[in-house]
């Protein structure tokens, strides 16, 4: 199996050859190009932390969720204390893991 990209939009088909036209853009066969082995390896690589990247933002937006309930509620002054280094750690999470999907974008390693 190869990966193959479309030249119009960046698309990344997996298969034994490029498909008749883009999914997204609906671009021609004729407008993919195989993707290089050892940029391929990257890509299968990157596919598997930008999933847990992914994951993790996920479960950091439950966090916050939770996090500002707590602050509203106000209950203890301890635990709207903690709720406040949850949002501040895991905004300053997210960004950063949106940074380093942005990275892997630029670098063609996203698809």
């Amino acid at each position: 199996m190869a990966l193959f990209r479309c030249n119009i939009c960046g698309y990344i088909h997996d298969g034994d050859e490029a498909p008749d036209k883009c999914p997204k853009c609906g671009a021609p066969k004729e407008q993919f190009t195989e993707i290089e082995t050892d940029k391929a390896g990257s890509i299968e690589k990157s596919r598997k932390t930008n999933e847990m990247h992914v994951a993790i933002m996920s479960i950091f937006a439950k966090l916050q969720k939770w996090a500002k309930t707590i602050k509203e509620e106000n209950l203890d002054p301890n635990c709207v204390a903690l709720a406040d280094k949850v949002l501040k750690d895991t905004y300053e999470t997210i960004q950063s893991i949106k940074a380093e999907l942005e990275a892997h974008m630029k670098k063609g390693k996203w698809g």
